[in-house]
Formats: C-alpha cells, sequence, structure tokens
C-alpha cells in the first residue's frame, strides 16, 4: 500500500518492477488507488505475484481513471473470471493502455466475455494476451 501512496504524488517515475514479489491482493489494490492520480508511470510489472481477483478488481478501478499507463504486466497470477470483469470494467474508460498481459492466469469464458464487452469501448488497447488460461 505504501508504494500506491507514493506514486499518486509521483511525477517522473515511468517504469516500475515488482515481479515475483508476493504482493498480493492488499499491494495491489494499493497500486490500483496509486494509479488513479499518477499521470507518469507508463510501464507496471506485476507478474508472478499472487494477485487474485480482487486485487485485479482493485487495478481496473485505477485504470478507470488513469491517462499514463500503457503497458500492464499481470501474467503469472491467479486472476480469475471476476477478476478480469474488474479489470474490463476499468478498460471501458481507460484511454491510455496499449498492452495488457493475462497471460498464464485462470481466466475462462465468463472473464473472457466481460473483457471482449469493455473492449467495444476501449479504442486505445492493441495488445491483449491470454495465453495458458
Amino acid at each position: 500500500v505504501g508504494l500506491g501512496e507514493g506514486l499518486k504524488a509521483n511525477t517522473t517515475l515511468t517504469t516500475v518492477h515488482l515481479e515475483n514479489n508476493q504482493i498480493g491482493n492488499a499491494g495491489a489494490g494499493g497500486l490500483g488507488l496509486g494509479l488513479k492520480a499518477n499521470s507518469a508511470l507508463t510501464t507496471l510489472h506485476l507478474g508472478n505475484n499472487e494477485i487474485s481477483d480482487a486485487g485485479a478488481v482493485g487495478l481496473g478501478k485505477g485504470l478507470a481513471g488513469n491517462t499514463a499507463l500503457t503497458k500492464l504486466y499481470l501474467n503469472r497470477n491467479q486472476i480469475g473470471d471476476a477478476g478480469a470483469v474488474g479489470l474490463g470494467k476499468g478498460l471501458a474508460t481507460n484511454t491510455a493502455l496499449t498492452t495488457l498481459d493475462l497471460s498464464s492466469n485462470k481466466i475462462c469464458d465468463a472473464g473472457a466475455v466481460g473483457l471482449g464487452e469493455s473492449l467495444a469501448a476501449n479504442t486505445t488497447l492493441t495488445t491483449l494476451d491470454l495465453n495458458w488460461n
């Protein structure tokens, strides 16, 4: 949660690598709060961090208000359908994200449908990786 607070005020940091750190849902939720106010971060790597649905929903809320983040890597987590739907809600109004990596998670049909519905409203996403779900 501390890093999320730092992101709210930071105007210079553009890339953060947090792979393999077990930040979990609480950490992802905190980062989501930070993303709402951050206007500098363009790339966030969160692969293999034990993030599941609750954390993904928190990140989705952050994406909804973020205008800077262009690449988000959430590969190798435990995100399921509810998390994918939460991320989709954020994508529906996001105007910056171009790459979203959700490979090697636990997303099934309902999650894919939720993401698909958000893509109808999103005009910036160019790469969506759903391999190994």
